[in-house]
This record gives C-alpha cells, sequence and structure tokens, in this order.
C-alpha cells in the first residue's frame, strides 16, 4: 500500500494553494490530484496554473493525477474538461460520466472517482474496459461490501480508499454556502475563501451535522481509518486517499506513513489535530456520522 494525496476540495488563495503543494513535494506520498472538482468559479488557478504545478511535482518524483470536476454545468466547464483529456502528459480521475466517455473514446487509461458510484463488479468490468485502471470505492461502502465486491474485479484493477478527511458526500447545483449568505450563486462574493475546511453545520441542538463546501455537502466528522490497515492489507487496497485540510497536513501524512510501516501513532495524534470529530461509521457498516473504534490515533 501507498499514500495518495487526493485533490483540493475547499478554496485558498493562491498563496496558499501554491505553498501547500510546495511542501507536500516533500511528503511521503506516492501520487498527487490536482485540480477543480468542486466549482469552476473557484479561478484563482487556471487550469494553465494546475498544469504548471502539475510540472512541477512530477520533476520531484511525484505521481500526478489530474482530477476532473465532478459536475459539468457549462460549456465552459466542458471545454476545461476536453483540454484535460487530450492534454496527454498526466493520468486523469474521471470523476462523472462524460469524463469516462472522453477518456475512453481518447484511448486514455484513467482513475474512476468515488463519484462514479460503483457499487458492483459489473459495473466495474464496465469500466476496466472502457479504459479504468484504478477506482474509489463510494465513500459510504463498508469493508464487507468492498470485500465481497473485490472477490469478483476485474485482473488488475487497483483500489484506492478514501481514508482520511472530511466526506464528500453530495453535490448540488446551488451553492449552500451562497445560500448561507443570502446570496445569488453567481454573485457568491467567493465567501468560500473565509472556510478553508468548509462552513460547519450544526443541528438545533449545537450538534456537529454536516459540512457545507459551496456545492458540496461533506460530513461534519473526518473520516479516519488509520486503525484499519491491517484489514485493508488483507483486502489488497493499493492506496490509501488523504484529502488536503487547511492546517497540520504534514502531520497527518507523517502519521499515516508510520502506521504503513508497522508504527503505532500514539494515542489521539491526529484526533487533537483533526477540523472536526473522528468517525468511521461507515466502514464498518454503521451510520457514517459514528465512531464505531476506539482506535482513535
Amino acid at each position: 500500500m501507498d499514500l495518495s494525496l487526493g485533490p483540493l476540495l475547499y478554496y485558498w488563495s493562491r498563496d496558499d494553494t501554491l505553498a501547500f503543494y510546495a511542501e507536500a513535494a516533500n511528503w511521503p506520498v506516492a501520487r498527487i490530484h490536482l485540480g477543480e472538482t468542486v466549482c469552476s468559479r473557484r479561478h484563482l488557478l487556471r487550469l494553465s496554473d494546475w498544469m504548471a504545478l502539475a510540472q512541477q511535482l512530477a520533476a520531484a518524483g511525484k505521481e500526478v493525477v489530474l482530477s476532473t470536476q465532478t459536475l459539468i454545468e457549462s460549456e465552459s466547464d466542458l471545454k476545461t474538461l476536453r483540454r484535460i483529456v487530450s492534454d496527454g502528459r498526466f493520468q486523469v480521475e474521471a470523476n462523472e460520466w462524460g469524463a469516462v466517455r472522453l477518456l475512453s473514446e481518447a484511448g486514455v487509461p484513467f482513475v474512476a472517482g468515488s463519484t462514479l458510484n460503483v457499487y458492483n463488479p459489473e459495473t466495474l468490468d464496465v469500466l476496466a474496459d472502457l479504459g479504468a485502471t484504478r477506482w474509489l470505492p463510494p465513500v459510504e461502502m463498508s469493508r464487507a461490501t468492498l470485500a465481497a465486491l473485490l472477490e469478483r474485479a476485474p485482473a488488475g484493477m487497483e483500489t484506492e480508499v478514501f481514508a482520511y478527511g472530511k466526506l464528500p458526500l453530495a453535490y448540488s447545483a446551488r451553492c449552500f454556502t451562497a445560500r448561507h449568505y443570502n446570496l445569488p450563486k453567481d454573485d457568491c462574493q467567493f465567501r468560500c475563501l473565509d472556510h478553508a475546511d468548509g462552513l460547519p453545520l450544526s443541528t438545533r441542538e449545537g450538534e456537529p451535522f454536516l459540512t457545507l463546501n459551496g456545492i458540496q455537502t461533506q460530513s461534519a466528522g473526518v473520516y479516519n481509518l488509520i486503525g484499519e490497515m491491517t484489514a485493508m492489507r488483507e483486502l489488497g487496497i493499493a492506496s490509501l486517499r488523504l484529502s488536503p485540510q487547511s492546517h497540520h497536513m504534514a502531520r497527518v501524512v507523517e502519521a499515516f506513513q508510520s502506521a504503513l510501516t508497522g508504527d503505532t501513532p500514539g494515542a489521539d495524534t491526529l484526533k487533537r489535530i483533526m477540523p472536526g470529530p473522528p468517525v468511521d461509521g461507515y466502514w464498518h457498516g454503521h451510520a457514517g456520522l459514528e465512531l464505531a473504534t476506539d482506535r482513535l490515533c
């Protein structure tokens, strides 16, 4: 198993984004996913900037994957997608089926993102035939369900599991962050910049419930499978995806790397630096907001 740094799901300033990836170039992650996957209005880094960043990280020895936008809503979005597909220098992660079609037609091998919603081996067979070489199960898939699916997975298909970060749960044409500020989506004033790890949403009782991230809805809790290394090795998982957070990401990577090499991080090491309460319910077949294990790290 190795570590994979997922695409940046939040909207950070240009300087903060570039500084984050300059630091990430030195982290023990095998691959880094780049690109805007949530909202095309987030334009402080344009596609040319992501491409330049990809070249820099590739020169530093990282495998670079360009992640596509999850909701294609305009001709401009489609144009960007076509440019990514036709570039040819880097692997591409398809996060919606239109990207799968374009990549397949171009004969470009690709990563099948979790938002393709693969729940059975038949769909995985279709993706393999279309050119997928790696896939991510939906974030709500349990260990037991994944184990049953992998028994019939296509030969040579690698599996990557979302192992750390706020869970991306849903996408909508409506921008919930703009709505929170009583702003229209087309004049959102880029309020996502004010929420480096998303905008927390609580119940009326004050309990953490969800996180608003523009058109994306995330979990309030931080999914953490650092205590499941043995189970994931037994399943034959190839890679663990770590989703970027605004602070202490280097420590998160370090903790997972230590766990991969057999060291056990001290209790509460990650709990203290998470931008939300720890959760792992989905992995154990429970409600996603639950913490089903006492192995907090």
